[in-house]
C-alpha cells in the first residue's frame, strides 16, 4: 500500500492529503491529544509525535513530508528518528521537506531562484539552512526541499484583521513579499510524487510579489470597508516575530515548479488568491 507518514501534519499537509488518492494511507503525527479526533475525521491516522513510537509508521510508508520546523536545537524529525530514517532510506519512493524562502536572506527587493546563495538574515532562516542539509546530508534518501514563500488560505488571509479593523498598512520602503496559496502548495507536492527528481529544489510562491500593504489594501476594498491608514515601518508597534518578517525583502522566481513539474498557478496573484476565498466563505 502507498503510505504517506506526514511529520507535523498541518495547514500545507492537510491540503495535500485532500488530493491524495483515495486508496492513500496516510499517517499524520500531532503534538495535541486534542487533535487526534480531527485529523481520524478527515482520514488520517494519527500518532502522537513527539513521546509516541513511529517506527511502525516508518516500516509502513512509502512517502515522507517533513512540515516540522526545526527548534534551537535543530531538526526535530532527525533529532528524534534520523538513525531510523537513514536506515530505510532506500525504501522511499519520495522525501518531502518544507522549507522557506527565508533561507535566500535579505535582497533589497531583488529576485532570487533555486541557485541564488542562501544567506538568511534571520535565526529562523538560519535555522532551516541547518535542517536543509541535515536532510540533504542522509545517503541513499529521494529527498525534495520545497522553500515556502508566505502561505495563506482558507482561515489564514487578511479579512477577519480588516473586517475587525485590526489591519495595519505598515509601510516600509522597498519591501517586497512574496506569497503563496495553500492549495498551490498542495499541487505542486502532488506533481512532485508524481514527478519525483530526487535532490531537487522548487520555490513555492505566486507570481506577484507585492508590498504587504498593497495586499491589506486590496482586501479592505473587496469587502467594501476603508482602507487602514498606513503606517511608517519606523513607527509602528510589532512583537519581535512580525518585525523580523521586514527584515528582508526580496522576489522569488518560480520558473522551476512549472518547466519541470508543469504546474499551473491556481492563483497566480493574490488579488485572484483572495477573491477565491471570498468566494469559497460565501459559498459555506
Amino acid at each position: 500500500m502507498t503510505t504517506l507518514l506526514s511529520f507535523g501534519h498541518g495547514y500545507s499537509a492537510r491540503a495535500l492529503t485532500r488530493l491524495l488518492p483515495e486508496d492513500w494511507r496516510v499517517i499524520g503525527t500531532t503534538r495535541s491529544p486534542d487533535r487526534v479526533e480531527a485529523l481520524r475525521a478527515e482520514g488520517v491516522e494519527p500518532v502522537i509525535w513527539p513521546g509516541g513510537d513511529l517506527i511502525p509508521a516508518l516500516d509502513a510508508a512509502t512517502h515522507l513530508l517533513i512540515s516540522a520546523a526545526p527548534d534551537a536545537d535543530g531538526d526535530p524529525v532527525l533529532r528524534d528518528w534520523q538513525d531510523a530514517i537513514a536506515a530505510r532510506a532506500k525504501r522511499f519512493a519520495w522525501v518531502g521537506y518544507l522549507s522557506t524562502t527565508g533561507v535566500y536572506g535579505d535582497r533589497d527587493g531583488g529576485w532570487v531562484d533555486e541557485e541564488s546563495e542562501l544567506r538568511p538574515a534571520t535565526k529562523r532562516g538560519q535555522a532551516r539552512v541547518g535542517a536543509e542539509a541535515a536532510w540533504r546530508a542522509i545517503p541513499g534518501l529521494p529527498l525534495h526541499v520545497f522553500r515556502l514563500a508566505g502561505i495563506y488560505g482558507p482561515g489564514r488571509g487578511p479579512f477577519e484583521k480588516v473586517r475587525q479593523g485590526t489591519a495595519r498598512r505598515i509601510v516600509k520602503q522597498g519591501q517586497v513579499f512574496s506569497r503563496i496559496h495553500v492549495d498551490d502548495i498542495a499541487q505542486v507536492l502532488k506533481a512532485s510524487i508524481d514527478r519525483p527528481h530526487t535532490g531537487a529544489t522548487y520555490n513555492l510562491c505566486d507570481d506577484d510579489p507585492a508590498p504587504p500593504q498593497e495586499v491589506i489594501a486590496h482586501a479592505a476594498e473587496l469587502l467594501g470597508l476603508p482602507v487602514p491608514q498606513e503606517v511608517p515601518f519606523e513607527e509602528a508597534e510589532m512583537t519581535p516575530m512580525a518585525r523580523s518578517f521586514y527584515a528582508e525583502s526580496k522576489k522569488v522566481r518560480n520558473d522551476r515548479i512549472k518547466d519541470e513539474l508543469k504546474v499551473t498557478l491556481i492563483h497566480p496573484d493574490y488579488r485572484s488568491g483572495l477573491a477565491a476565498l471570498l468566494r469559497a466563505e460565501a459559498a459555506d
